[in-house]
């Protein structure tokens, strides 16, 4: 069972890698597609090849193998399932699994020439993973010892907390853009 779990939280540890990666690339294609067409078509040419590899190299496997180390690991165990702090857990990665299937279709728009996100959304986006994140380890490590209401609270002041850093990086950026469209 030692086995498994070590396999679990390895594959885990790839899984979120790529899902890491993958919505920053997102943020990348999509201001790179806002720069001039030779200089746009070199990067988004690249970030394809970058996104391709990584989604189905590493992060499909990761996600996948996670998944089922994981429910060997309960099919193992199976009176985890009678613990809150692990119903809890399996919602999380409910949440990360449609996250990751929201990733895809983002993935195959933007291979496809059709983004539709502006970069500062997808970097919104790029962060649900660190809560989810988390929000897991978290539960993980402390178990019962966690007060729902703190938790809770908690998840909410690190949302707050990337929502401030984001905002404040997007601004930092268009003033930043907006100096060196001046220069000659």
């Amino acid at each position: 069972m030692e086995t498994i779990k070590a396999l679990h939280i390895i594959f885990m540890v790839t899984w979120f890698a790529g899902l890491f990666y993958m919505f920053r690339l997102f943020v990348y294609q999509a201001e790179a597609e806002e720069k001039d067409e030779l200089e746009r078509n070199i990067l988004v040419k690249q970030y394809r090849i970058m996104q391709w590899r990584l989604w189905y190299i590493i992060t499909w496997p990761g996600g996948i193998l996670t998944v089922l180390f994981g429910l060997a690991l309960l099919w193992m165990n199976p009176v985890l399932l009678s613990q809150p702090w692990m119903i809890v857990k399996l919602f999380f990665v409910a949440i990360l699994v449609a996250y990751h299937f929201w990733g895809h279709r983002i993935f195959k728009a933007m291979y496809e020439g059709r983004n539709s996100y502006k970069p500062i959304t997808l970097r919104f986006l790029n962060e649900v993973s660190t809560l989810i994140l988390i929000s897991v380890v978290f539960l993980v490590v402390r178990k019962d010892e966690l007060s729902w209401v703190w938790g809770v609270l908690s998840i909410v002041g690190i949302a707050l907390i990337i929502t401030f850093a984001v905002r404040r990086y997007a601004a930092h950026r268009r003033g930043k853009d907006s100096e060196t469209d001046h220069v000659e």
